[in-house]
């Protein structure tokens, strides 16, 4: 994560390059992480990894592949190291890894966990996604960005 800071020139100052400043300052903050995880997601990946056995589950590999009804489909796993290629980033205490293909369709997703009478699981959040299935499993893209041989179906039973 990368904190800007940005200074603003007063109403009553003038701005000739050099400018006058009045003290006050915005704050912005911005993500330019590849993928977010919730605080409720890192906790309960952290608890799945410490059931795995030792040096099988040091990573959590997050990946897009093609298939399901909408053209590609999520898939989240643990792995025992990071790939050559990779893209890896540690938030919350949990190391994350994205194959190169994966990642220009996972960029500035969010992955949540939730445990709620209706549902419960991991929910990817994915500003990248144009349209999503019904089994939610399962997105589209931007025209032209979905593989040739994306089956039609999710397995599910969902007939999106």
């Amino acid at each position: 994560m990368r904190r800007l800071l940005q200074a603003r020139l007063s109403g009553g100052g003038r701005d000739d390059g050099g400018g006058w400043y009045d003290g006050r300052m915005e704050i912005v903050e911005r993500t330019d992480s590849l993928i977010v995880l919730t605080e409720s997601a890192a906790a309960k990946i952290r608890g799945l990894m410490a059931d795995e056995p030792d040096g099988e589950s040091s990573v959590l590999r997050v990946a897009v592949q093609g298939g399901g009804c909408s053209g590609f489909e999520y898939a989240l796993g643990f792995d025992s190291r990071v790939q050559e290629g990779d893209h890896e980033l540690s938030t919350q205490g949990v190391t994350v890894v994205v194959d190169p293909f994966s990642a220009p369709y996972l960029r500035g997703a969010e992955i949540d966990y939730l445990e709620t009478i209706q549902e419960s699981g991991f929910k990817i959040s994915n500003p990248n996604a144009t349209s999503a299935c019904g089994c939610g499993h399962s997105f589209q893209v931007a025209e032209g960005d979905a593989p040739e041989d994306a089956a039609n179906g999710c397995g599910s039973g969902c007939s999106h």
